[in-house]
């Protein structure tokens, strides 16, 4: 039986670390922001409905979506980011759907479902278990700010932009908090993936 791990946090509290974690063991990983990334390519299910309702002013020159300043409009507007949302969700869903389903078929005994709003969407449905990565609120400001470059405003528009991981962690089956060194993170994730395998 193939099991399905749901892996969710808020933004840079490290879930692409616990990805790297869960790759090394061979463990197949379907990440939603590439897939999120790929239907709003020229000519993919999300482009036209993108274009149709933000408007070509969120295009760039070769007529690609510009992500940048889409990114600025939604994570500024809790309306716009309900409207984007409701555009790539569905289809996000249905291609991870999709890939669980390629794995139930290879008997995969573990595969995991990398959603940064797994709970907001309604994700968890898909999932046998959740993990939340977690982190305090100052950690995870100053963490982001220095790897998108955000100023302090931006970023804090963009936490407040996902459910508050307090509630996060009360819906999730499985909590680490990553406040300390990439090892003892390792470490959390390990004792999680022995737990997962005595079920």
């Amino acid at each position: 039986m193939t099991q399905v791990l749901g892996l969710t946090g808020g933004i840079a509290t490290g879930k692409s670390t616990a990805d790297e974690f869960f790759k090394k063991q061979n463990i197949p990983i379907i990440d939603s922001d590439k897939i999120a990334y790929k239907i709003m390519d020229i000519g993919k299910p999300a482009y036209q409905k993108v274009k149709l309702i933000f408007g070509d002013e969120f295009l760039n020159e070769d007529k690609s979506i510009n992500r940048k300043k889409l990114g600025h409009l939604v994570f500024s507007d809790s309306k716009e980011l309900k409207k984007l949302n409701d555009i790539t969700h569905p289809l996000i869903y249905q291609e991870i759907q999709e890939k669980i389903q390629v794995e139930k078929n290879k008997k995969t005994p573990l595969v995991i479902v990398d959603a940064p709003v797994l709970f907001e969407s309604g994700g968890q449905k898909y999932c046998d278990a959740t993990l939340v990565i977690t982190l305090s609120l100052d950690v995870q400001l100053k963490r982001l700010m220095v790897r998108n470059n955000l100023t302090k405003n931006e970023a804090m528009n963009r936490i407040n932009s996902q459910m508050p991981l307090a509630q996060k962690e009360k819906l999730a089956t499985y909590v680490v908090d990553n406040t300390g060194t990439i090892k003892e993170l390792e470490n959390n994730l390990a004792k999680i993936l022995k737990k997962m395998c005595e079920v």
